[in-house]
């Protein structure tokens, strides 16, 4: 069901006409890629603990369900769970149309399934790598945003936040498929906020930096630390919960005049090399 087009979009409203405070996000329905563990997961605490309903979504089916039912009395919000490979374009119009029915609309998406595509551009596995790295990070998101967008026009507090990473800000060696896939995340961000400003639809990007997940889990404790220090200005890794908490105030009512930003959460570490 997609609810009629509201006009006026206001951030003192919600999707059901009830009125709210800026930082309330009670009655709002989010989807949330990704979501099974690390930053995705992270992220649907942080909605459901504020109130919101949530969609988490995920390829890893098992994971997903699981992590939806811990956030069960984790907070006033709802949370469901379904399977999702973004990579396959007639699903994602599915399990869109699925979240929309079961929670009346979606008022914010949050594009954050992500895959690690470490190659030397040399190596034999790098044509896979590069068509995998652009397939998850960045042709998803934006297919995503086309099945989305109908149900946010229809929302009074519309908002599309993307993942990209600080890797789309500065390279290092052996990562140009993430950080080509990366970079096009921020140029997908900066065009649809414009394109979409009128509708006051916002679109913003978030760019992680060096974040304690399960995808730098493998990474040694000591040259975590290193690196830390050597390179952030807090030095030390962040955590999934700090990236949740930007990605929930750009998703807020009170955040409507905010779009084609593009702001690293890195503890400093653009700040520090740039």
């Amino acid at each position: 069901m997609v609810r009629a087009r509201l006009p006026n979009p206001s951030p003192a409203m919600t999707t059901t006409g009830r009125s709210t405070g800026p930082r309330d996000l009670r009655d709002h329905i989010v989807l949330v890629t990704g979501a099974a563990s690390g930053m995705g997961a992270a992220t649907a605490r942080a909605f459901v603990e504020a109130g919101a309903c949530v969609a988490l979504t995920d390829l890893d089916a098992e994971g997903v369900r699981a992590a939806a039912q811990r956030l069960q009395g984790g907070g006033p919000g709802r949370a469901e769970a379904w399977t999702l490979d973004v990579t396959d374009a007639a699903a994602i119009i599915d399990v869109v149309a699925q979240v929309a029915a079961r929670f009346g609309g979606i008022d914010a998406l949050v594009n954050n399934a992500g895959v690690t595509t470490l190659s030397p551009i040399d190596a034999p596995e790098y044509e896979e790598r590069w068509t995998r790295a652009l397939g998850v990070l960045l042709t998803s998101q934006q297919r995503m945003i086309r099945a989305v967008l109908p149900h946010l026009r229809a929302s009074r507090a519309p908002r599309i936040v993307n993942i990209a990473s600080t890797e789309a800000l500065g390279g290092t060696r052996n990562n140009s498929a993430y950080a080509a896939a990366k970079s096009g995340v921020i140029g997908l961000t900066r065009a649809l906020a414009v394109e979409l400003g009128r509708e006051a639809i916002t679109v913003n990007c978030i760019c992680p930096g060096p974040i304690e997940t399960a995808m730098t889990a493998r990474i040694p404790a000591e040259h975590k630390q290193t690196f830390a220090r050597q390179r952030t200005a807090l030095g030390r890794y962040g955590s999934a919960e700090e990236v949740a908490h930007m990605v929930l105030s750009l998703c807020m009512p009170g955040a409507s005049y905010v779009t084609g930003a593009v702001i690293p959460v890195d503890g400093g570490l653009v700040a520090r090399n740039g």
